[in-house]
């Protein structure tokens, strides 16, 4: 039984766990999303949304206690600057999490962690949705769901598709070198 475990441990030491939380989170708050394994993401959403409400006051008290978790200068200045300002009337929910299928050589359970309010392509289909919407409250139908579905998954497609450009560049990188 494990009562009370609340932790996910990510069969890693208790340093070794902390440092990658927050070099995850560093990457996360500078470039927007990453993508990682889902047990990681929800570890990482665990520890990044508590920093991300305390960003929302902006003092030195503040800083220095998001500093303390995340030791990087570059990402506290991002992290009060940009991300505070778009998430200052949002109570909470910062991140999303995107199932992205199964890791090719060990059939991890794969997805992409982002900030909510960074997205584009969601938010810009979610306000041509707004327009078209009743102002009458009714029960959801099939066919909002399936655009809703069909969005989620051309964001993902997008996503994918950057990654793997990404991959291609590093891979030119060290072929020149």
């Amino acid at each position: 039984m494990r009562h009370r475990k609340s932790i996910n441990h990510l069969g890693r030491q208790s340093a070794h766990r902390k440092a990658m939380l927050a070099n995850m989170a560093t990457s996360l708050i500078l470039h927007k999303k990453i993508s990682t394994t889902l047990a990681k993401a929800k570890a990482l959403r665990t520890y990044v949304e508590p920093l991300i409400t305390k960003a929302k006051e902006d003092s030195t008290h503040a800083r220095r206690e998001v500093f303390s978790h995340l030791q990087s200068k570059e990402a506290v200045t991002e992290l009060f600057r940009e991300v505070s300002v778009k998430v200052a009337d949002r109570p909470g929910g910062y991140t999303r999490i995107l199932k992205t299928g199964f890791r090719l050589g060990d059939n991890a359970d794969m997805c992409i962690i982002e900030l909510v309010d960074f997205n584009e392509n969601l938010l810009s289909a979610k306000s041509g949705a707004k327009a078209k919407t009743a102002t009458r409250r009714r029960r959801p139908s099939t066919k909002k769901a399936s655009k809703e579905t069909e969005v989620v998954a051309e964001t993902a497609e997008v996503i994918e598709s950057k990654v793997e450009e990404a991959k291609a560049d590093n891979t030119e990188e060290k072929k020149e070198e």
